[in-house]
């Protein structure tokens, strides 16, 4: 499963050649409701369908380009969802994410994605991650202020047997083996007492470590968010020293994960979490008055989209749920405001953000209250 990133986000609003269609729905991810995520998903195919006909495609040209998602509607893909998918199709891309979103339903024909619903995400309190480590189990959990989803885990061991069964760098380890209860072939490893004093059991642990850590890499490249431990304390510090990924906290949920439910390690990780963002931000809004009628901030829209599109906005307030509709010429550097959506608009307070992730900004999408100077935007230039 991809997880979205800012080179994602990169690709979505690159790549797009014609017709682009992107799709949100709700999913249910446990019991016999999750038979309504096909039928959901359906009817949302038969809309994108009927409005790519509007838009002037040939209904067989329609089809054909939607044949990519109707590919994944199976029994199996159902069963692995979170709150939310997204999917995008156009000509040369076709990606989905489970996402631990409660989307509303929703389908958008235009000749560019639509990604505002994503953006909550990417921004700087948008998600962190969980990995839930003990010498029998790793999970990993991706979660937002509201939310917790586990990750589908590929080449990460799943116990420390598993990790030393598979382990060919040292192939004279030693350690005591016992026989799992009822018999059967497999062996496990036994270590003793609570801590890891033991040098050769440590090794053994950091070897494990380090297997999982090499598995994440891959999933979680390019992503910015914080990663929080939760497992026995003693443990942390070998972990940390497997760990290559930089976002790791100091921080993490002491006890043993398999005692908690995914929604407990959730509040547990969020108490770590909630500070670091708010520190953040609060600071990104002292620096904005700081810098207040210095020629280094604004709080107008028609300066800041373009400066955003040109790289030069270091961080961005944008308040959630208020649209401003028009468009922006690049080659004209012009801005053009509406007041009322009209054909070939787009949401520039969109426009605006993404541009800024794009560009390596920070943006905080925020309640409009919060924004500085009382305005729907406000940003700090680079220079």
């Amino acid at each position: 499963m991809k997880l979205l990133s800012i080179n994602e986000l990169k690709t979505l609003v690159q790549k797009p050649d014609g017709y682009c269609v992107s799709l949100y729905m709700p999913t249910i991810k446990l019991g016999t409701e999750t038979q309504q995520n096909p039928i959901r998903f359906k009817n949302l195919m038969r809309e994108a369908e009927e409005q790519l006909i509007k838009s002037g495609l040939r209904a067989q040209d329609a089809r054909d380009l939607l044949q990519p998602a109707q590919e994944i509607d199976n029994y199996e893909f159902w069963q692995h969802q979170s709150d939310g998918l997204a999917i995008f199709i156009s000509k040369n891309v076709f990606s989905y994410y489970c996402l631990p979103l409660n989307f509303a339903e929703l389908v958008v024909v235009n000749d560019r994605f639509h990604l505002k619903p994503l953006l909550s995400l990417l921004t700087g309190d948008g998600q962190f991650y969980i990995l839930a480590l003990s010498q029998n189990q790793v999970r990993l959990f991706q979660g937002t202020r509201y939310s917790v989803n586990e990750i589908e885990l590929e080449n990460v061991p799943q116990s420390l047997a598993e990790a030393l069964k598979y382990d060919t760098t040292d192939k004279q380890l030693q350690f005591h083996t016992g026989t799992p209860q009822g018999g059967g072939g497999d062996r496990a490893a036994i270590f003793h007492g609570h801590g890891a004093g033991n040098e050769e059991e440590k090794d053994n642990i950091l070897r494990y470590f380090r297997q999982v850590n090499e598995g994440l890499q891959e999933l979680l490249k390019n992503q910015q968010a914080p990663l929080v431990l939760a497992g026995v304390e003693y443990l942390f510090s070998i972990y940390k020293e497997a760990n290559t990924y930089p976002h790791l906290l100091d921080e993490g949920v002491t006890g043993n994960p398999e005692d908690l439910k995914p929604e407990e390690l959730h509040s547990l990780a969020w108490k770590i979490v909630q500070p670091e963002y708010e520190q953040a931000q609060q600071t990104a809004a002292e620096r904005y008055q700081e810098l207040a009628g210095t020629g280094q901030t604004s709080n107008n829209i028609n300066e800041i989209v373009p400066m955003a599109y040109y790289k030069l906005i270091d961080t961005l307030f944008v308040a959630v749920g208020v649209q401003q509709w028009g468009y922006f010429t690049p080659d004209e550097n012009q801005v053009e405001l509406h007041q009322q959506k009209e054909i070939g608009d787009e949401d520039l307070m969109d426009f605006a953000a993404i541009h800024t992730l794009l560009n390596g900004g920070t943006v905080y999408a925020v309640e409009p209250e919060a924004v500085p100077d009382n305005t729907p935007l406000a940003a700090v230039f680079r220079y």
